[in-house]
């Protein structure tokens, strides 16, 4: 099953997206979710993760920065990325952790002045 993520795009230094990724419920409901990440030419990374508690941890890179968050009656992981920086540029994607299902396309988060 590949689980989609969507919304990136465009955004300045200093400003905010969200992310959304809709998985099938009977995966989601048994299964700890993160968001990851792949800049050009480096490896694919996790930013965030979040037990079906709720309990979450972040990369380094990104904490108190991020924030993922799930709502387990939608089957839905979002990530609020706010305080954007230029090395938040990659394509994210959302998978469960450790990561079983197929990849995605991701969807492109771009930051730039």
């Amino acid at each position: 099953v590949q689980l989609q993520a969507s919304g990136g795009g465009l955004v300045q230094p200093g400003g905010s997206l969200t992310l959304f990724c809709e998985a099938p419920r009977r995966i989601f409901i048994v299964s700890e979710m993160a968001w990851y990440r792949q800049a050009p030419g480096k490896q694919r990374e996790k930013v965030a993760h979040i037990r079906i508690s709720g309990a979450d941890n972040y990369a380094d890179s990104v904490k108190g920065r991020f924030t993922i968050s799930r709502d387990n009656a939608k089957a839905t992981v979002t990530l609020q990325m706010n305080s954007l920086k230029l090395e938040d540029t990659a394509v994210y994607y959302c998978n469960t952790d450790p990561p079983f299902q197929t990849w995605g396309q991701g969807t492109l988060v771009t930051v730039s002045s």
